[in-house]
């Protein structure tokens, strides 16, 4: 088996080549030094020559505030990227691992959302991640888009390491209590994805650590662990305003992995420990 990951340097790119080494599986790493995925003729070439089982398209456009003053360069990236790839799988008879996320629901209500609930983003982030769902659902039929929400890893930034270096120069935090949902660790997704390329089990799947909580709960855990006596004030998120609409409800219901007997991740505390341990 061949795969091309895209992003291989972002937090889960790097986690995915590093457990398709540790399994001997043939692979290729692209990012955007190497690979502007917003460059059909590029895409098509790369995909192309290197003629992958399948391909894990990481690579997207993150920053989710900044999104709402660049939302021409976000839909280039999340949507024409992805559906470049996609057709230049479909050429190639590649399967393809799309990375999609919880803000392609409008995040209301108290409820899990299942993969086949409807959809309705309420961000320009949310809409092109969502776009790029589209994209591959009409273009492929062999593929797995994954659901991922409040990802974090060793590599690059996120909500931990920024907590852990607050909680070192603050005696107290305000965070958002009222935005309720799952954290998901690189390291523990990795494998699962891994797990899927191998198979035909094709369609849309939720997968996040289990468990759920606030990001108010979810920083007294990264102190608590962390052995920083940081306290956190909780606070809604009308007292919080970004420029991007947050979901208050990012629930995903992960049952479709039962069913395709994939194995589910480990309760988020257990993956911010490992996290913890491994060093930041």
């Amino acid at each position: 088996m061949k795969i091309l990951v895209t992003g291989a340097k972002g937090q889960l790119g790097t986690d995915v080549l590093k457990e398709l080494s540790s399994r001997n599986i043939q692979h290729k790493g692209t990012d955007i030094d190497n690979l502007d995925i917003t460059d059909k003729d590029a895409v098509t070439n790369t995909i192309l020559d290197y003629r992958p089982d399948a391909v894990t398209h990481c690579a997207a456009y993150t920053a989710v505030d900044k999104a709402e003053d660049e939302p021409e360069l976000c839909r280039k990236i999340n949507e024409d990227g992805t559906r470049y790839i996609a057709e230049a799988c479909e050429q190639a008879g590649a399967k393809m691992l799309y990375i999609s996320t919880d803000y392609v629901f409008p995040g209301t209500g108290e409820h899990f959302y299942k993969p086949s609930d409807p959809t309705d983003a309420i961000s320009v982030y949310g809409k092109t991640k969502l776009a790029g769902e589209k994209a591959v659902t009409e273009t492929l039929e062999r593929y797995f888009i994954v659901r991922i929400s409040w990802v974090f890893g060793q590599h690059g930034n996120n909500f931990v390491k920024t907590m852990l270096r607050l909680g070192k120069e603050r005696d107290s935090l305000n965070v958002v209590c009222d935005q309720i949902g799952s954290p998901t660790y690189t390291a523990d997704l990795a494998p699962l994805l891994c797990d899927m390329a191998a198979t035909e089990k094709y369609g849309i799947y939720h997968a996040t650590n289990e468990g759920i909580c606030s990001w108010a709960e979810f920083a007294e855990e990264i102190f608590k662990q962390a052995g920083l006596q940081t306290k956190v004030n909780p606070i809604p998120t009308s007292e919080y305003p970004t420029k991007a609409t947050r979901p208050l409800n990012s629930r995903l219901d992960k049952s479709s992995l039962d069913d395709m007997q994939f194995i589910r991740l480990q309760n988020w505390k257990d993956a911010l420990k490992n996290y913890i341990t491994c060093g930041v």
